[in-house]
């Protein structure tokens, strides 16, 4: 089954057109990569897929459905850009990758000892067992990237998005997120990552879908990141 199927994924903030005409599939058990210069639509399409966005034209399936079923299926999780969190807010590690088991909880929220046992073995497979009590915005950058992974691990997604996990991280840290995410799609997850390192893809994408509105190209890395087709997709659109 294709994970992701958009056709002529169109969206406008006002008169300013944000995707014109996205056309995308992505095969599960793969990392793709999402490349594009700022404004060219990458977080947009992130929050297109997760139905976070009023489309002006065209159709986005998660698993052959509406991206609202995936998402209340617990199929679908994302891991924000550093900018959009508030470092500052009093949850520990722990908190934010229990969170990832809200949707399985009863009102009250309450974690069982399913959701438990979730959350520790997320928090194991991220090597962020000995943080779980730490603040949030205490981390170093690749480990908050982390703690978002395990999030969606806790969660039980097949679906992980992750917009920017290696800006403001250092080599270590980006090598340790790489081996993990080709883990997880050897296990049979599929990943979309955006990113804006180029050095960084062969070693960890299995496609690589540029992005200026639209797709330009989508491919295997060494296809796509031919120097004609970068040049089209850094380019005013």
């Amino acid at each position: 089954m294709t994970v992701v199927r958009a056709r002529d994924v169109r969206v406008r903030y006002g008169e300013t057109p944000a995707l014109a005409g996205v056309d995308l599939d992505l095969e599960p058990g793969l990392v793709h990569g999402l490349i594009g210069m700022n404004g060219s639509g990458k977080s947009t399409l992130f929050k297109a897929l997760m139905g976070l966005v009023t489309l002006d034209a065209g159709t986005i399936e998660l698993f052959g459905g509406p991206p609202d079923a995936a998402r209340a299926a617990q199929r679908l999780a994302y891991a924000p850009q550093t900018e959009a969190v508030d470092w500052a807010f009093p949850v520990s590690v722990g908190d934010v990758v229990t969170m990832g088991r809200y949707g399985r909880m009863g009102w009250r929220r309450r974690a069982s000892a399913a959701d438990r046992a979730a959350v520790a073995a997320a928090l194991d497979r991220v090597e962020l067992t000995a943080l779980a009590d730490r603040q949030i915005g205490a981390l170093s950058g690749g480990q908050r990237k982390r703690a978002f992974v395990a999030r969606g691990l806790a969660q039980g997604a097949d679906l992980l998005l992750l917009d920017e996990p290696f800006a403001g991280v250092d080599q270590r840290s980006e090598a340790t997120i790489t081996a993990l995410l080709r883990e997880l799609a050897a296990e049979g997850r599929t990943i979309l990552v955006s990113t804006h390192d180029l050095a960084a893809v062969p070693a960890l994408c299995d496609t690589v879908a540029l992005i200026n509105r639209r797709i330009v190209a989508h491919g295997p890395p060494d296809a796509t990141l031919a120097p004609d087709r970068l040049a089209e997709a850094f380019v005013p659109a």
